[in-house]
């Protein structure tokens, strides 16, 4: 049986976009969420914490059914006389017997994500171990308008098809800052097992979000730093750089255009080597990184 997670671990992971919406503000047309003030996209943590949700459900099947593991926080429906109706919180509860025991023990994404879990007459608040802060992209970008036809008329009695705009960002190399704490697991019951499908999540799940909106997102960069103490350096993303040379920024179109600067990266591993237990780190192929001008090939704990 899979123990539970007793060691601190901080993740940074990269992703691309190319002309694609990552993640559109609904209140806002559905734009795509932006910094006016620094030019940057910005994806939030809800946004990327779906993602890993729909690759559980959806790839591995965590679904419930037969004794499978499943998800708590998605769209279930109960019938209601000849009508459909989307369960609320409560009643998907009902679906566990009201008893956190069995939630924690079939839903993977309350052990690792945390959620409240409203009961008939009370609930049951779990801190997520799991935590990423606000996505951001390296690169300043922007956001273009696409116009096109739809397929039908807006009403009866019509000689032309709808107009639709779509918004987009041309290119943005997206960086989240996350956290695995092991004192909110030995609460939630994450395991070591769950780490393993998070990450897992995390880069498949990015790979295929292959909606007409997000087609276009591939993921570049996932690096787990695991600690020996309850401690870790912060900050991650924000130590990144992409060195685009000459090249103006907003012309960024793919990895060949750029290398990732992991300068800073590295001399904050080098100031905290001692705490750190391991490291791993998943690349893709297409990206490049150097540290003082150097090429850099991987990030150990035995090359920092």
């Amino acid at each position: 049986m899979s123990e539970i997670i007793d060691s601190r671990s901080e993740l940074l992971f990269l992703y691309d976009i190319e002309n694609a919406n990552p993640n559109g503000d609904p209140l806002n047309e559905n734009r795509p969420r932006f910094d006016t003030e620094s030019s940057v996209a910005l994806v939030s943590d809800v946004r990327l914490k779906r993602t890993i949700r729909d690759y559980w459900y959806e790839y591995k099947e965590f679904n419930g059914l037969d004794d499978r593991q499943d998800i708590f926080v998605r769209e279930t429906t109960y019938d209601e006389g000849d009508k459909k109706y989307i369960k609320d919180g409560k009643r998907r509860a009902k679906d566990f017997q009201e008893q956190a025991d069995i939630i924690l023990a079939k839903c993977i994404d309350i052990r690792v994500f945390g959620g409240v879990i409203p009961l008939a007459k009370d609930s049951i608040t779990y801190i997520g171990p799991v935590q990423f802060q606000m996505g951001k992209s390296l690169n300043k970008t922007e956001i273009i308008e696409e116009q096109g036809t739809g397929a039908f008329a807006s009403t009866e009695k019509k000689i032309q098809a709808t107009f639709r705009t779509e918004y987009k960002i041309p290119y943005a190399v997206i960086g989240f800052n996350g956290i695995i704490n092991e004192k909110a697991a030995r609460y939630s019951r994450m395991t070591t097992e769950d780490k393993s499908l998070l990450l897992e999540g995390i880069w498949e799940g990015t790979k295929n979000l292959i909606s007409r909106s997000k087609f276009g997102q591939s993921p570049l960069f996932l690096l787990e730093v695991e600690y020996k103490e309850p401690f870790y350096i912060g900050n991650l993303r924000q130590r990144l750089k992409l060195d685009y040379g000459e090249m103006n920024e907003l012309q960024i179109r793919g990895t060949n255009d750029y290398k990732l600067d992991i300068s800073e990266l590295l001399e904050a591993l080098k100031e905290n080597k001692e705490k750190i237990a391991k490291i791993h780190l998943k690349l893709d192929s297409r990206l490049t990184m150097i540290s003082n001008g150097k090429l850099i090939t991987n990030i150990s704990k035995d090359e920092i």
